[in-house]
Parts: structure tokens; sequence; C-alpha cells
């Protein structure tokens, strides 16, 4: 018999308290799965299992080599998964905007390991999924899951020149209220507008607008176009800003950066495949994000500054 599949059903038996339990859940009958344990008890010269008709009981040599076997076949485990297909979740736009790019130079580096990539915006649950990794924004709630900060980003409000033109461009938080704010209603973290005060105090927005989806996209796109204001994260829109298609307003009330994590479940041992991906991931985006690079090129404020001025549309502060 092979080593370690009596290796497995022990340790089945030992999970299960039953010789019965353990048979039905492997597959084997109870005969087969005692005459596995017997081999291995005749192999070490040692009895592993006090069995009574009543009850199962580890002795105490037993016991220690249950926690050997643990040990030792996390590790084939791991190391049979270490080449093989890993899936990876993402929301929609940092999957198809940053991720995609980068999972296509990681596939060309370790050509052995296949990826299928998920998009989506809604909270998978990795474990029930059966994926390996996410790559998220939101905060996260499940304290059974591992994280690693692989970057940051900013939330920015803007719209394109051509909206400021018309309607000017926001001093304070309370000229919101007076704007047309586009908005998500998709992940949570996108669907208030986060900001603070000068004493770093959260301020409560009220907003108003005409177009509300679940889809980032179509709120970028109207924006482009000149419809209203989003509050998107910089991965979104840095683009649009180094390229002047947009600009972004109240950039001194904005809230402190958010964090875009890997998170993968929890256990003794991270398989090498996720533990490569994700060292990959916090190498390409750890330094300098690609869209932090906007800040450094684009002359926002300024610009926003001087059409504010010309509509001569500064108002009385209040609040909100």
């Amino acid at each position: 018999m092979d080593r370690f599949e009596s290796m497995r059903i022990f340790a089945k038996v030992v999970e299960a308290s039953s010789f019965t339990t353990a048979s039905e859940g492997l597959g084997l009958s109870t005969s087969m799965v005692s005459q596995h344990v017997k081999q291995l008890e005749e192999r070490l010269g040692a009895r592993l299992l006090n069995r009574t008709t009543r009850r199962m009981s580890l002795t105490e040599v037993g016991r220690a080599y249950y926690d050997r076997c643990k040990r030792l076949l996390s590790d084939l485990e791991e190391a049979e998964s270490a080449v093989g297909q890993m899936r990876v979740n993402a929301t929609p736009v940092f999957g198809v905007l940053h991720l995609a790019p980068a999972i296509a130079d990681f596939t060309t580096r370790f050509p052995s390991i296949s990826v299928e990539v998920m998009l989506s915006d809604r909270i998978v649950d990795l474990v029930d999924e059966g994926f390996d990794v996410a790559v998220r924004v939101e905060p996260l709630a499940d304290s059974s899951l591992t994280t690693r900060q692989i970057a940051s980003c900013r939330m920015v409000i803007c719209g394109a020149p051509a909206y400021f033109k018309k309607h000017g461009a926001p001093r304070t938080p309370a000229d919101l209220a007076d704007h047309n704010c586009l908005t998500f209603t998709g992940a949570s973290y996108m669907r208030a507008w986060h900001l603070v005060s000068s004493k770093a105090e959260a301020l409560d927005v009220s907003l108003k607008g005409n177009l509300r989806s679940n889809n980032a996209a179509v709120l970028l796109w109207a924006a482009l176009e000149g419809q209203g204001l989003v509050a998107m994260p910089n991965y979104m829109v840095g683009d649009s800003l180094k390229s002047g298609a947009l600009r972004t307003v109240l950039d001194d009330y904005a809230a402190p950066p958010l964090t875009i994590r890997a998170v993968y479940p929890h256990g003794r041992h991270l398989s090498a495949k996720v533990r490569t991906f994700v060292d990959f991931l916090a190498a390409r985006f750890g330094r300098e994000p690609p869209w932090e690079s906007e800040a450094k090129t684009n002359g926002n404020r300024a610009a926003v500054g001087a059409d504010c001025k010309s509509r001569g549309k500064g108002r009385n502060s209040r609040l909100i």
C-alpha cells in the first residue's frame, strides 16, 4: 500500500473519530480503511489507536504521529499545487486596466503557472468558490483571510474641462450640493464621497445627480462627456487626468489613501504559486503605481482654480 495514502487515511480516521465515518467520506470499505491503519502500525512497530466496540482514541505515539502526518500531507499538497492552475478574482476596472497587463507579464515569466481570472464587483468567498487569491480595495470583514498590501490609491473627485467651463468648479465640499454628482451603486467604498475637513474630520456630503450606476465605466464615460462630477479611485482615472481629459477638484479635502490588497485563505503554508504571484504584484505596483504618476505631470489644481475664478462661482461655506 502507498505510504502517503495510508497516512492520509489514518488522518481522516482520527479527524472523524470513526473508521466507519472515515470510510464513507473516503469512498472506501471499512475493512480497507482498517487495513491501511494496521499496515502503518506494523511498519512503525507501535499501536497508533486504542479501539473498543464503543470508542476509539489516539495513543501517545499515535498523537505524535498524527501531528507529523498532518505536516507532511500539507507539504505534499503544497508541492503538488506549486505548478498548476491558479484562480484569481478582482474588481472589473482594476482587473482590466492594471491586473490584465500584469498577469500577461507574469505568465510570460512563469509559463508553468496557468491563471484563470474572474472579475466581479461582488466580494467572493475564496474558499467556497475555489479562488487562490483576490485583489480587492474594500475593507475586509473576514478575519480568517490573510492580506498583503500591494499598492495604495486615492479617491479623487473630478470632471471634464467642458463641465467646469459651463458650471464652474466646487471650492468647498458644501458646493457639491449645486453640482451634478454622478454616483456609484456598486462596491461600498465608492458609494459615498469620502472627504475630510481641515481638522481631519470626516464630512457628511450631500449629493444629487441625474445618473447612478453599478458600473464605474458608465459614470466615467458621462464625466468625460462633461455631464457631471465623479468620485473614483485614481487607478480608474489616472490616464484621463494625465491627458487633461479630466481635472480633479477639492484636493485639499481628500480622504486618506485606500489600500489595495492581495487576499488569500489563511493557512500554515502559502502555496508557492500564490506566494510568487503576490510577490510579483507587490514588486510591480508597490513603489510607484502607474496611476500615481499623474500627480507629477498634471497641473489640475491650478487649472481648476483658474476656471473657478473666471466663473465667479465662489460660495459661502455651510454645514453638509
